[in-house]
């Protein structure tokens, strides 16, 4: 229960207000604001419903329209999350450091 409240936190701390921040274990991006959510959301929604229409003598379009909707979430991610790097835990907390000083 710790490391959801620990996880909860680090996503409500978002000064910089990027719609992606950096995932607090491995790497790529989590998304924190309602944008964020909605560009993640929109980007799944259009690829299950190119995968239901899609039929065997499509395949080779389908690959290219997921791929072109994977690459512009990807450039969303890229301009409006933070820069992503691999972690392994959360990253520390300055002032808490500070005051325990």
């Amino acid at each position: 229960m710790q490391l959801i409240k620990k996880y909860i936190a680090y996503l409500k701390n978002n000064p910089e207000h990027y719609w992606f921040k950096r995932k607090p274990f491995g790497w790529g991006w989590t998304p924190v604001t309602w944008q964020g959510w909605t560009a993640s959301s929109i980007a799944v929604a259009l690829i299950v419903l190119i995968s239901i229409r899609s039929s065997e003598e499509t395949q080779a379009v389908t690959f290219i329209e997921v791929a072109v909707i994977f690459g512009i979430f990807l450039w969303i991610c890229f301009k409006t999350g933070e820069k992503p790097r691999w972690e392994w835990g959360f990253p520390k907390d300055e002032r808490k450091d500070q005051e325990n000083d």
